[in-house]
């Protein structure tokens, strides 16, 4: 035991294992079960959020035995814990907090019932600590793609446990703290909606007065398509840092909010000749064209030459009738949600874009538009950090006051 989590008097240490009473993963129930009738409400890993709260806006319906809803059905005060999945939502857990019955959940999760003398709220707090999430990082094994805490496992993880008193003064101390602050972090959160809100807003009556005044042209018209390329076979066989030419992928769209930089993957010039890596124009816009990236409705403009893979779209503007930058401000006006195939995996295609219209203006026109929407967005993103660092500066102090309570100090 650390020096930071030395115990204080009257609390002891023990196992996982030896504070519950069962732990009962829960049933496999397919999407294709879902029953358009109330038959029994069913939990997936998505209703476990970050902070211990529970969500009740994902939950579907499902057929269910008795014996089935004997076995899984959850009650107030409930530990819920997920056990496999993603690496960011394994380890996740909650109180599920309702009085509601016939709710059930599935078997990515772990329901938890504890001793009479362990409070569960109190053990919901303390994974949340550092003390916790230490020793969950250090069991958590993973594959490519799959994360898992296995019970055999997590039953020999440390907990620290006061007396129930104690337990239930630190739960109250603490549940009147997050109020404040949880309240504090929604309000920022508002705002920077707001923020996005009111930028949307500008650019439907920017765009709505251009209409009004020049009409609308086929995007495909005025722009360029150029989809990218599989990733080029130098990069299959060792990873390339050096050289003045960029190779894009979807992730480094989560670089910047409007440039797209920061790649993992660089070559040279002679590399693309050698490799016949195709090199796209500078002022493309690109998009995400295929998968869950669609969803996130992000636009990055590339400032030099560079190449990027096939989940990404470009496109270059005919500079002679439309700015780069006039482009990039218009894209941010679409929602691509709008214009996917869904019927297999979400993607964008050449048809999708010739169902896009856009207000040509003169040249010196869009040059002004491009300058006040810069101004404005400028302004905007400042406020939006402003208030992003405010709630991460929130989020610290909960976690803080975490150490301070499992530590005795609260």
């Amino acid at each position: 035991m650390s020096e930071l989590y030395k115990l204080p008097e009257g609390w002891k240490i023990e196992k996982f294992d030896e504070i519950k009473i069962s732990n009962v993963i829960g049933l496999v129930k397919s999407v294709k079960e879902q029953s358009p009738t109330l038959q029994y409400q069913y939990v997936k890993m998505n209703n476990i959020t970050n902070d211990n709260r529970f969500s009740f806006d994902k939950i579907i319906n499902v057929n269910a035995t008795d014996e089935e809803v004997k076995k899984f059905n959850l009650k107030k005060g409930d530990f819920l814990f997920n056990t496999r999945n993603s690496a960011e939502l394994v380890g996740k857990s909650c109180i599920f907090d309702y009085d509601i019955e016939n709710v059930l959940y599935n078997n990515n999760i772990m329901r938890v019932r504890f001793r009479g003398d362990i409070l569960s709220y109190f053990i919901a707090y303390q994974f949340g600590s550092r003390f916790i999430k230490n020793q969950l990082d250090n069991i958590k094994s993973a594959t490519t793609n799959v994360a898992a805490i296995y019970y055999k496992t997590l039953k020999e993880i440390n907990v620290l446990i006061p007396p129930f008193q104690e337990q239930k003064r630190i739960v109250t101390k603490l549940d009147t703290l997050f109020e404040k602050i949880d309240k504090a972090i929604a309000l920022h959160q508002k705002n920077m909606d707001e923020a996005d809100v009111f930028i949307g807003s500008v650019l439907n009556d920017v765009f709505g007065e251009l209409e009004e005044k020049y009409g609308l042209t086929v995007l495909s018209t005025v722009v360029k398509i150029n989809s990218g390329i599989a990733l080029p076979k130098i990069f299959k066989d060792k990873e390339y840092s050096d050289g003045e030419l960029e190779f894009f992928k979807v992730a480094q769209m989560n670089n910047d909010t409007r440039v797209m930089k920061g790649a993992n993957l660089n070559f040279t010039l002679s590399q693309s000749k050698e490799f016949k890596i195709k090199l796209f124009p500078k002022g493309s816009i690109l998009i995400p064209k295929r998968g869950g990236a669609i969803l996130t409705n992000k636009k990055r403009i590339m400032e030099r030459e560079a190449s990027y893979d096939s989940n990404i779209m470009g496109l270059k503007a005919d500079n002679k009738i439309l700015l780069d930058e006039f482009l990039f401000i218009f894209l941010q006006s679409i929602d691509l949600s709008d214009y996917i195939d869904t019927t297999t995996i979400p993607q964008v295609n050449n048809k999708h874009i010739d169902m896009m219209n856009i207000p040509i203006a003169p040249l010196k026109i869009q040059e002004k538009v491009v300058v006040y929407i810069d101004e404005i967005s400028q302004k905007t993103e400042k406020l939006k950090a402003i208030q992003k660092e405010k709630m991460q500066s929130l989020i610290a102090l909960k976690a803080s006051i975490l150490d301070q309570a499992f530590r005795g100090e609260l």
